[in-house]
């Protein structure tokens, strides 16, 4: 699934593809699913001649910001993403799916052309994705109900510790909440308790000052080394757990030797290194 490095590196390419262009053909597939509550037609409608003037993130959610209201929405789900065209596609973390580089792509869901000759899709094969319209996308559900962007505005440390002190879930749940930390995934979450050395299973309330202000700066630290590469997971640091946390395996270790175990909680397989988180 797409985390909060991918989603930034879309958003960063419509920045650059259709920031400041104005939109001069619409293609929107026949899907009610991703299309939601905006519909194919009126989503169309209410992009063709609008000239895009921003495009903003937060969480897993992205929007443009056009000269003239709703504006267009857009969450990737599980395995969407935006293309351009002569831009690789990024394969996603444990993805099966095959990627090329064939225009346009499979599964695309929207098309957009612009008056500088430039186009940009989203697709989405497994119909997870969403595409909505709203007049105030930050003020409006579902991304009103989004907590802290720990790229944008990660709290202080005195109120991270007490957003903690008030939670008694358990803290690999308590990430994956979007409610609370927006963007933050799997494989964040695991890389962020690994190289913090806090027990997953820990209950947030529990953690110690010195845990939390771990906790705290190495998810600042991996969100934006993560985002620094464009989301490529190839320069991540041949240190960190990502590379080695995949597939369940028995034998599993990290660059340093250490075993890797993989356990459940919250509903999601969760890798980690019980010699070192404690």
């Amino acid at each position: 699934m797409p985390e909060l490095p991918e989603v930034e590196r879309g958003r960063r390419l419509v920045e650059r593809v259709a920031v400041g262009r104005t939109i001069v053909k619409v293609r929107c597939a026949r899907d009610s699913i991703v299309f939601e509550d905006a519909g194919p037609a009126r989503m169309r409608k209410a992009l063709l001649g609008r000239r895009v003037l921003a495009a903003r993130r937060r969480g897993k959610h992205i929007w443009f910001e056009l000269d003239k209201r709703p504006w267009p929405t857009f969450h990737f789900g599980m395995t969407g993403a935006f293309h351009t065209p002569g831009t690789k596609q990024l394969k996603l973390a444990s993805s099966s799916l095959r990627t090329d580089d064939t225009w346009p792509p499979r599964f695309v869901k929207i098309h957009l052309w612009f008056d500088d000759g430039g186009e940009l899709v989203m697709t989405n094969k497994r119909r997870l994705g969403r595409l909505r319209l709203r007049d105030d996308p930050p003020n409006e559900p579902p991304i009103s109900e989004l907590g802290f962007d720990p790229l944008l505005d990660l709290p202080s440390p005195k109120r991270f510790a007490e957003l903690l002190s008030r939670r008694s879930a358990l803290i690999k749940a308590l990430l994956l909440d979007q409610s609370f930390a927006a963007g933050v995934g799997n494989w964040i979450a695991d890389e962020v308790l690994y190289q913090a050395r806090i027990d997953p299973r820990k209950r947030a309330h529990e953690l110690s000052r010195p845990e939390i202000d771990r906790l705290r700066r190495r998810l600042k630290s991996v969100i934006e080394k993560a985002v620094a590469v464009d989301a490529r997971k190839d320069r991540f640091p041949k240190t960190w757990l990502f590379h080695y946390r995949w597939g369940k395996n028995s034998e599993a270790v990290t660059a340093r030797g250490e075993k890797i175990e993989h356990i459940t909680l919250a509903g999601r397989t969760t890798a980690w290194v019980p010699e070192v988180q404690r």
